[in-house]
């Protein structure tokens, strides 16, 4: 079954080493979108890349837990994202956020086979 709809993306670009109350910032952006019901939040961590600092973050040999890029992507309705956007803002102490419409298509299994 195929299911397509209008929604909206939110993209926040952050570092790994970035936190919120003592947790990584993206666990916690991540619990909070699910908390909060919306439909969807995946965390891409990035190999290289940079900001607005023009500082380059990329890994160097044997330290994987380094300073590196965060993508955390955030997929619902814009009448659900909407209202959670101030607090996530909230949340970020420097990064980025970027608001985008999507469209939305969703496979599901045929429940009449």
């Amino acid at each position: 079954m195929k299911i397509e709809t209008n929604a909206k993306r939110v993209a926040i670009y952050v570092n790994s080493t970035d936190h919120w109350h003592g947790r990584p910032l993206y666990s916690a952006v991540v619990e909070f979108c699910r908390s909060k019901g919306i439909a969807g939040a995946t965390v891409t961590r990035a190999f290289e890349g940079y900001g607005a600092g023009h500082q380059l973050h990329k890994p160097k040999l044997l330290a994987w837990a380094e300073n590196l890029p965060v993508r955390i992507e955030i997929i619902d309705l814009a009448e659900r994202l909407e209202p959670v956007l101030p607090e996530l803002c909230g949340m970020i102490g420097e990064g980025l956020l970027t608001l985008s419409d999507v469209r939305v298509i969703r496979y599901l299994p045929d429940p009449h086979p």
